[in-house]
């Protein structure tokens, strides 16, 4: 990149940057001083900003690289950690939002209180920060500025070397990160994640584009003929055992661990806690199922493109997307790009530090205090934390360059710990009255124990695939709460509180939209699957009957929906 071009992708990047940051002070002065203000944006959330900040919460500079990079070097197969959530966001609409809406819950801890009692509460939060502080901030952090090197090769155009490259990247995005989540609280995390968002979805459409151009020689029509026709196998999203993700995980772990992730970790469930009612709340999470059924071809059909532009021999399957950003991207917008991918990195990162600070002020500080902590107490301890966490975390993100091929291990080890039996804890909990606290305790010890013992100890032995693993663990954990609540039955059954804070009317809209979005997954996978394009001869009738069956169910549903609603 010339100097030239260079200035002009640092300032276009500034305004945009800026222009977000101007847009989410207006928004937010005054509204982060009370508790309900500041960790749940005055339980005043609607839906637009819930469903971008859902997305954007989401999606980061390690799904615009790895994803694009599985595609280019295996298949579509990954797309099933993406289009299947969609489910898990039909779950939580449906199902878990009420409850915690008419709870008026600020974290799941704060439920898992009232469910079980304090020391599930105190275990929960322990698992949580130990995820979120270790790993799940600081490899946000590191791999978004691993991203922003490998796209804009910061090393060359600073003159420094790798790491302290690495180094001053880490801390640049960390504190404008940090910034939005200890000054603004939510709202302001919501806000810049929803306008971040829209321009996340230009260049999802964007890059496609000019990819598909550029591999047809100048015409969209030409190089969308290659891509369907010369290596159809690479739009197969049905995964075979030795692919990135095996076809049958969608049917077993990965339902729960995105249920896990949409339903009861709590990063991702605060802005739809902050909701101004439920109908909003539910349509905010529908719609971001919508969009997480677009990622496949914003985030994967890139590296697909960049198998055809470059064939097998990148070095890495991780280059195809910033070698692809690079060669079709024209400069007049690679200053929005990186305002939209550091966007990106900064609604994960500080995301996941308001999450950090609020289990921390409400469910460790909060209880410390027997609830006499004030509402500007809370907030100032959660600044705090968030400081505190913050400068941790700018310590540890660079020394994950040092073991660069064990990150996404860590991550994975890590999630694993806790994701199953917090799920597990939260449905049986939600589903039955008389299951003692003592269930979830021997949970939580059960799992952590042999999760641990089959990852660390007997990996060798046990060969099944962690997905799986996850499915046979949660059947076994359910299993032992419900023991217990059979042996041990609470001396009085629990009974939910209701506490509500906003209209519960439900969105009257809520399940045929969930129908639809549910036909969309299966449609998605018949798409990219050998009925569809991954096929020499391209979608047959097979194909077209399928989709037209779907057409029609939807139909009728929304149907009857209009007459009940007459």
């Amino acid at each position: 990149m010339s100097p030239g071009n260079l200035l002009f992708t640092a300032l276009s990047c500034v305004f945009f940057m800026a222009l977000v940051g101007w847009i989410s002070w207006l928004k937010t002065r005054g509204t982060a001083d009370t508790k309900d203000g500041y960790f749940l944006a005055g339980r005043g959330l609607g839906a637009t900003f819930i469903v971008g900040s859902l997305l954007l919460t989401n999606l980061s500079a390690e799904q615009l690289i790895g994803l694009n990079g599985s595609a280019y070097g295996y298949n579509m197969s990954s797309m099933g950690w993406e289009v299947t959530a969609a489910v898990a966001t039909i779950a939580m609409a449906l199902i878990f939002l009420p409850k915690y809406l008419a709870g008026a819950f600020t974290t799941l801890p704060q439920f898992l209180n009232d469910r079980f009692d304090p020391v599930v509460r105190r275990m929960s939060v322990v698992l949580f920060m130990l995820g979120y502080g270790l790993v799940t901030i600081p490899s946000v952090l590191y791999s978004g500025s691993v991203a922003v090197l490998l796209l804009f090769d910061v090393p060359t155009l600073t003159g420094l070397a790798y790491f302290p490259a690495l180094v001053m990247t880490v801390i640049a995005i960390g504190v404008t990160g940090a910034v939005y989540a200890i000054f603004g609280g939510l709202r302001a995390v919501a806000i810049s994640d929803t306008l971040n968002g829209v321009g996340l979805l230009i260049i999802g459409v964007l890059v496609p584009v000019f990819g598909l151009i550029a591999l047809g020689g100048g015409s969209f029509g030409d190089g969308l003929a290659q891509i369907t026709t010369q290596n159809p196998e690479k739009l197969n999203a049905i995964g075979a055992a030795d692919d990135p993700t095996p076809f049958g995980t969608i049917f077993t772990g990965m339902i729960f661990a995105n249920l896990f992730y949409w339903c009861t970790n709590q990063y991702v469930i605060q802005r739809t806690l902050g909701a101004q009612s439920l109908a909003e709340g539910q349509k905010g999470v529908l719609f971001s199922g919508f969009f997480k059924i677009l990622v496949p071809f914003m985030m994967m059909i890139p590296g697909v493109i960049a198998f055809h532009l470059y064939g097998p021999g990148l070095g890495t399957i991780d280059e195809a997307y910033p070698r692809l950003i690079r060669d079709v991207l024209p400069v007049y917008l690679s200053g929005f790009f990186l305002a939209v991918l550091l966007g990106a990195v900064f609604s994960s990162f500080n995301s996941l530090l308001n999450s950090a600070a609020t289990l921390f002020a409400l469910d460790v500080y909060a209880p410390s205090r027997g609830g006499e902590a004030s509402d500007a107490e809370l907030v100032r301890v959660a600044k705090i934390a968030s400081l505190v966490i913050a400068l941790f975390s700018f310590v540890v993100a660079p020394l994950l360059y040092f073991s660069p091929e064990g990150l996404w291990q860590l991550i994975r080890v890590f999630t694993g710990f806790y994701n199953i039996p917090t799920v597990v804890i939260v449905i049986v909990g939600l589903f039955t009255s008389r299951v003692p606290a003592l269930g979830a305790k021997l949970v939580i010890i059960f799992h952590v124990v042999t999760y641990g013992l089959i990852r660390f100890v007997f990996d060798d032995v046990i060969t099944l695939h962690f997905i799986h693993l996850y499915a046979v663990l949660f059947w076994i954990e359910v299993g032992i709460m419900l023991a217990c609540g059979w042996l041990r039955p609470r001396a009085e059954a629990w009974q939910f509180t209701r506490k509500e804070q906003v209209d519960m009317t439900p969105w009257r809209f809520a399940k045929p939209l969930a129908v639809t979005l549910f036909s969309c997954v299966v449609a998605t996978y018949l798409l990219f699957s050998p009925l569809g394009l991954a096929s020499v001869a391209g979608p047959g009738a097979a194909f077209g009957l399928l989709i037209s069956a779907l057409v029609i169910a939807n139909l009728g549903v929304w149907g009857m929906a209009a007459r009940r609603s007459a």
